[in-house]
Formats: C-alpha cells, sequence, structure tokens
C-alpha cells in the first residue's frame, strides 16, 4: 500500500497497476516521533504524517512539493525509511502546455521508479481502460433539499465530512487540498497528456500560478452551498489570509475551522461545525411528543462543562423554577447525574414531571437521559437573549475555553469565535495564578481592585506566565498588583476574540470568570463599555438549553 498527501498526486496511475493507495490522514495523539526528527515549528500537518506513516506499514510514501514544510518531510522520510518507495514528485505551478508536458514527464519518470523498486509494470493501455471506467462513473456533489455545505481550504480531513453526514448535511462541494472531486480526461490520443492536463486542471491550490483566480472559482460555487466551512492547518498563513479576504465580500456565512490533528481537537471541532450548523438552520424544532397533562410543565437545560455541570428547570410561562450549579468531577455523566437530582430536588419535582431535557456543553453527548444535545455556542446566545434581549455580543469564558458570540435581534447566532484547545486566559488559567500567588479564587479578583501599580502580563501560555509570577513575587511586587497584570492579561486576549467577531453594543459576560470582579474591570476598561452580568452567569448555557427545550413544544 501506497500513502500519499495530495490531490495532485496520479493516484489512477498506480491504482491502474493494482496498488492499493491510500491517503494519509494524520490522526495522532502526540507529536513525539516527529519532535525528535524535526524541527518543533514545522506544521502540525508533516509533523502528523511523519506520526502516521512511522506506526503504518506503508510500501512507500508519495509526497508533492506544497511547501518547505513538506520537503523537509521528504528529507525526514527518506533517512527514516531508506528501503521504502519515498518519492517527492514535484509538481509544475503552471498549468499551460508547458506545464502538462513537464508533469507528463515526471509523472512517468515516477511511475519508472517505481517500476524498479517494486517489480511491476505500467500498461498505458489498461491505464486507459481504467480511466475510462473512472469517467464514466465520476459524480460531482451538488446542490441538494437539504443544507448544503462547501469545503475549501487546505487538507480538510474525512472527520469533518462525517460530522457532516452524521448531521445529515449535503456537501455541495470540497475544493480543498485533499478534494478528489476533479474530471477525469480520458484521451485515447494522448493518454498520459490526458491525464496531466486533468489533474493540473483542478481547483489550484495557493502555490499554482492560477491562485490569482481562487476567488472567482469560490464565487462561482458559492452558489450551491449554504455555507461555507474554510479548514487550514493551524499556523498556516496563506490559508488563514484568504480567508479573511474571502469573508469580508462572499455573501454566505462561513466558519473558519483551524485543526492541528490531534485527537484533543477533535472535541472543539466537533463543537464549532454543529454551532455553525446551528446558526445556519435557527427555526424552531417541533417534537412529535405531546405534552404530559393539561397542568404546569417543566422543561431542563443542563450545560456540562469542565469546571462545573449547571442545571435550569423551567415552566411553559419561561419562568426558571430552579437552578443548580455542581463541580464537575472525573466523569461528566456521573456530574450530569448528580446535578439532575440536586435540582430536581430543589424544584420540589421528579424526573417523570419534566417533559424535554436538553444538553449542551462538551460533556453534552455523555447525558444519556438528555433527549437533545445543542452546542454551547447556540445555548449561550438563546440564554443571553432571554435574560438581555438587548444583548448583541458576548464574552464567555469557562473553566478551559473561551468564546466571542455574535447575535441578531432574536438571539440566533451571527457569527462566533473560539480560543484554541489552549487553556490560557480561562477559568483553569486562573486557578494556577491563585494556586501561585497563595489566594483563594474569589480572593484574586477582589484583591485586583486594590491594585496600585500597573504591571505587565506579557504572556498568556499557562507555563510562561506561572514562571513570570514567581519572578514578580521575587522581585517583591505585590499580590494585588500581580493579580491585576492578570487580570488585564485576560482582557487583551478576550477583546481580541471579541473584535474578530465585531463588537456591536450591548455587550454580556459568562461563564464563571464573570464571576471575577477585576478581569470584568479589566474587560470593560479594554472595550470601553460596561458589561451585562446576570445574577448567576454560570447557568446561562443551561438556561439556553431550557429555552430551546421549549421551543420543542412551539414555546
Amino acid at each position: 500500500m501506497l500513502g500519499y498527501i495530495c490531490k495532485y498526486a496520479p493516484v489512477e496511475v498506480f491504482e491502474s497497476m493494482g496498488v492499493q493507495m491510500e491517503r494519509i490522514e494524520p490522526d495522532v495523539t502526540n507529536f513525539n516521533q516527529a519532535e525528535i526528527r524535526m524541527h518543533p515549528n514545522i506544521c502540525s500537518f508533516a509533523k502528523g504524517v511523519l506520526e502516521e506513516v512511522m506506526s503504518r506499514d506503508y510500501e512507500g510514501v508519495i509526497l508533492t512539493t506544497c511547501c518547505d514544510s513538506i520537503r523537509r518531510l521528504y528529507d525526514v522520510l527518506r533517512e527514516e525509511f531508506p528501503d521504502k518507495f519515498i518519492y517527492m514528485l514535484d509538481t509544475p505551478r503552471i498549468t499551460k502546455d508547458a506545464g502538462i508536458t513537464l508533469y507528463e514527464r515526471r509523472i512517468r519518470e515516477m511511475t519508472a521508479e517505481y517500476e524498479k523498486f517494486s517489480g511491476k509494470r505500467f500498461d498505458e493501455e489498461k491505464f486507459f481502460g481504467y480511466l475510462k471506467e473512472k469517467e464514466e462513473g465520476q459524480q460531482y456533489a451538488v446542490k441538494s433539499g437539504c443544507v448544503n455545505i462547501g469545503i475549501i481550504g487546505a487538507r480538510a480531513n474525512d472527520s469533518i465530512k462525517k460530522i457532516l453526514a452524521e448531521r445529515g448535511i449535503n456537501i455541495a462541494f470540497d475544493l480543498t487540498c485533499t478534494g478528489l472531486d476533479r474530471k477525469i480526461l480520458a484521451e485515447e490520443d494522448g493518454v498520459m497528456t490526458g491525464y496531466a492536463r486533468g489533474l493540473l486542471s483542478q481547483f489550484p491550490c495557493m502555490r499554482m500560478e492560477q491562485a490569482s483566480n481562487r476567488d472567482e472559482l469560490v464565487r462561482r460555487c458559492a452558489g450551491s452551498a449554504d455555507g461555507i466551512i474554510y479548514h487550514t492547518v493551524q499556523f498556516c498563513d496563506n490559508y488563514a489570509y484568504e480567508y479573511a479576504w474571502l469573508k469580508d465580500w462572499l455573501e454566505r456565512p462561513m466558519l473558519l475551522l483551524e485543526t492541528d490533528y490531534t485527537r484533543q481537537s477533535g472535541g472543539q471541532v466537533r463543537t464549532r461545525i454543529e454551532a455553525f450548523l446551528e446558526s445556519l438552520s435557527p427555526e424552531v424544532r417541533r417534537s412529535d411528543t405531546e405534552r404530559k397533562g393539561d397542568g404546569a410543565m417543566y422543561v431542563m437545560g443542563i450545560d456540562s462543562g469542565s469546571t462545573s455541570t449547571n442545571a435550569v428547570i423551567m415552566d411553559q410561562d419561561r419562568k426558571i423554577k430552579a437552578f443548580s450549579v455542581v463541580r464537575t468531577g472525573a466523569k461528566s455523566g456521573v456530574s450530569a447525574e448528580k446535578v439532575l437530582h440536586e435540582v430536581l430536588e430543589k424544584a420540589g419535582l421528579s424526573r417523570e414531571d419534566i417533559s424535554w431535557i436538553v444538553s449542551t456543553g462538551y460533556g453534552r453527548v455523555s447525558i444519556d437521559f438528555a433527549d437533545e444535545n445543542v452546542t454551547e455556542i447556540s445555548c449561550h446566545g438563546k440564554g443571553a437573549h432571554y435574560f438581555n434581549p438587548e444583548i448583541r455580543t458576548i464574552l464567555d469564558i469557562g473553566g478551559q475555553d473561551s468564546k466571542a458570540i455574535r447575535l441578531n435581534e432574536n438571539g440566533e447566532v451571527k457569527d462566533f469565535v473560539m480560543n484554541d484547545k489552549c487553556a490560557a486566559g480561562t477559568g483553569r488559567f486562573l486557578e494556577m495564578i491563585a494556586r501561585t500567588l497563595e489566594v483563594s479564587l474569589d480572593e484574586l479578583g477582589a484583591i485586583a481592585l486594590t491594585s496600585q501599580e500597573k504591571i505587565e502580563i506579557t504572556s498568556m501560555c499557562s507555563v510562561f506566565a506561572e514562571s513570570e509570577v514567581i519572578s514578580l513575587i521575587a522581585n517583591n511586587k505585590e499580590k494585588a498588583d500581580i493579580a491585576d497584570g492578570v487580570c488585564h492579561a485576560i482582557a487583551n486576549k478576550a477583546s481580541g476574540l471579541l473584535r474578530r467577531v465585531g463588537m456591536e453594543p450591548e455587550f454580556m459576560m459568562t461563564g464563571g470568570v464573570a464571576k471575577n470582579p477585576g478581569v470584568v474591570r479589566a474587560v470593560e476598561e479594554k472595550i470601553g463599555s460596561k458589561l451585562y452580568i446576570c445574577e448567576e452567569p454560570e447557568i446561562v448555557g443551561a438556561a439556553g438549553a431550557a429555552v430551546y427545550a421549549l421551543e420543542k413544544y412551539g414555546i
């Protein structure tokens, strides 16, 4: 079996020789092997490919000259696997006749090298017949009657398509580096020439001469999609920049999805995609289930977060009957059971009295007794609108992540951004700082308000920030001043998120960090506006989930 990474790879050449081909999709827990053999600043995709190749029994790997990271990957693979077929196919940057001729020659050279390596023989007549079958059977994704999503950018893996398929989404087009919806040109007169022309005629990657035409090609395709997912490898500047200007003029909702190919980021990727899909379909979802009885009706929302699990019971008049907040333990399902019993007891109700339960948060899929799950993005939007219909921009800082959400006048999500899987500037970050300063988490915000000296914390990385705080302590800086510096560092990071979604008054802050007066003051100073904070900011997501539950019944 040969592995490959790019849509420009001549997959059909090898398949016609009976070779099994597999696109390498990194799905790793760490980059331990790669970071021994490659510079740590090499992109995560290249490191992920190396990890996969080292753990799989590939006969060889075909690479294309995408970028310097891939060239370095080639060097490492040649060194690590001298007995395997490791080949770098130099793909022309031009698609004119000269480029086609050059590419044909390079494909033939590669084929000859594989013949020497494997002992197999390439048969052009057999290859033509194989292409004809491909040509006749090729299908293209088109607009259907359901929600249609287009995917563009770099190296979108199949896990994204799987999430979309689970939600019944049609993929209208895939124009990424790995999209194989290419047109096979089976030309009897000049088989390999026509094949090379077909490969180079695909939607151009950023390194191609025709990359300047990508915007026009995207514009033509966009009409078949209700929304577009723009995927890029984390820290890949070329594609990140393209997303920025595409979003300015492309009249379609867009989601920027940056991934690093680690399994740890899977939860955030799913949340972002599902929240984006929910924003495209904000209509009221009704249940086929009839109301229980003729008396009072109760629903429940449960928000399973990394730090706390929160529950809200709401009646048919949208009044909160009871709420509860418990610490999330080692298992989200156990914490959900605990908060369920606690909130039912507070409300004086039994499980049978609850008509519908909606779960949200990272642990939403682990709550077996929930009837439905909705992302925390949508639920925070719905909850914020419930507490204050004037809110248009939300800052949610929870235990392990931060979000900025922009709403329309109906409380529907217009746009959102999340931090990456790093816990910088979150509740966990504050807990670490509080331990270092030897104060309680509740005290941290209060003492920040008494600060007399401005101190700048230069790093938001939890590890580096802790070292910086230790150095400040060693220099006899006051705890209050250090705490205030930390709060302002969080505010700087938060304002960056808010600016990315567009800061539209009125503003609301949710999540446990909204209880920290030092952070609240620092954020208000940074954005130049007051923050609306409800009495219990941790239950906003759960309240939104309860509203969704009522909407199942048209209430």
